[in-house]
């Protein structure tokens, strides 16, 4: 089977999920793709571009596999003397209904003027939705949160706002997990180096330097240890942008004698900090999967993580109690607790880690093969029940 991924915004987990598939898969997968920039110019005018692409290279795969990044409605009309038989899925690594905005309008990478969302961006993922075979979620969280928003956004609009649509758009929709490269993270392990047990634990910070990572609760659950004397080692990793919370600015001048790491780290480093660190904690306000999480479990470091979003997926419910906090002071107990018991995280963190090897792309290539071929074979039935 032939399948074309059209990626508008190819870069980071986009990227990696796209091309990870194509490794994996049995089927002949082919990407279609623009640079990862200017996301807004990218929902408006990539399905034009992208379209003028596929016809000029006269492609006529067996499914579409598109991100929710692309107008896909607009994509299909501008190709429809090649797709009207194409079945189409949509791959929502993310939305723009659900997606925090910033508390300040004029930052971060969802700008609004007065911090107000553009119901735009919304609409066009509703219409790729409906236009779409299929629609796939990365996590039931996301799946089940989108859902939930959704009517309320289509009764902002005066009259014939689809709501009836809704349930059938439900039954569409389906949880499909993004899929890890395992292998490449395995291959770091020696570089890594044994841990020592004379160092103080190293804490890692692997997300965005975003505010919907809410680094402010991160930030103050490091000075309450610290200010206790609890002796730990800090890594930021993680993408930076030119506007970044200045909770890292002055993070680095209160720990900057612990700190060992900051900045983006290149692949190989970064998978080297994965297998040296002990403790790696999430304060998001937002998280659909969560692969950098999932990146950090794999390689042994025990996860604090809040009970909300899709974290309580990521894990096996036998390791809710010891992994996920619900406060502010659940966050801190947990925290002190893992640089204080070193031997007893690192064992819970071993036994934690083979749980992940589900979201490996050796198995999850597979599943995502069944799929999309079961797509394929139910859009060909339509077709032949309509002829």
């Amino acid at each position: 089977m032939q399948i074309t991924i059209v990626s508008p915004y190819h870069g980071g987990s986009h990227k990696a999920w796209a091309e990870g598939y194509r490794r994996h898969s049995s089927h002949e997968v082919e990407l279609l793709t623009l640079p990862a920039q200017f996301w807004k110019w990218r929902m408006h005018g990539a399905a034009a571009t992208l379209a003028r692409r596929f016809r000029e290279a006269g492609r006529r795969p067996d499914l579409l596999l598109a991100t929710d990044m692309l107008d896909l409605s607009t994509f299909l009309a501008l190709t429809r003397r090649d797709t009207w038989s194409i079945p189409s899925a949509l791959y929502m690594h993310e939305n723009q209904l659900t997606y925090p905005l910033p508390t300040q309008g004029d930052r971060g990478p969802m700008r609004r003027q007065h911090g107000e969302r553009d119901l735009h961006y919304v609409f066009i993922n509703f219409a790729s939705m409906l236009a779409a075979n299929a629609v796939y979620f990365n996590s039931r969280y996301h799946l089940e949160s989108l859902f939930e928003a959704l009517p309320n956004f289509l009764k902002h609009f005066p009259d014939y706002n689809e709501l009836q649509r809704l349930p059938s758009l439900r039954e569409k929709s389906r949880v499909l997990p993004v899929g890890l490269d395992l292998q490449a993270l395995e291959a770091q392990r020696e570089a890594a180096g044994e841990q020592s047990a004379d160092r103080p634990p190293l804490i890692l910070w692997n997300q965005r330097w975003e505010y919907d990572k809410n680094p402010a609760a991160f930030f103050q659950a490091l000075y309450t240890v610290a200010e206790e004397g609890i002796p730990f080692r800090l890594a930021l990793c993680g993408q930076r942008f030119r506007q970044r919370p200045a909770e890292f600015e002055e993070a680095q001048r209160r720990l900057g004698q612990q700190i060992v790491h900051v900045g983006y780290a290149e692949p190989r480093a970064y998978r080297r900090l994965l297998w040296q660190a002990d403790v790696t904690v999430s304060t998001a306000h937002h998280e659909f999967f969560g692969v950098s999480i999932l990146e950090a479990i794999y390689c042994q470091t025990f996860p604090i993580l809040p009970r909300r979003l899709s974290y309580p997926e990521l894990l096996p419910a036998a390791f809710h109690r010891d992994c996920l906090y619900e406060s502010q002071e659940g966050l801190v107990q947990r925290l002190r607790w893992a640089l204080t018991h070193p031997g007893q995280a690192r064992r819970i963190a071993a036994e934690l880690a083979p749980t992940v090897t589900r979201f490996g792309w050796q198995d999850l290539a597979g599943r995502y093969d069944q799929v999309l071929q079961r797509e394929v074979q139910e859009a060909g039935n339509v077709q032949e029940v309509a002829r």
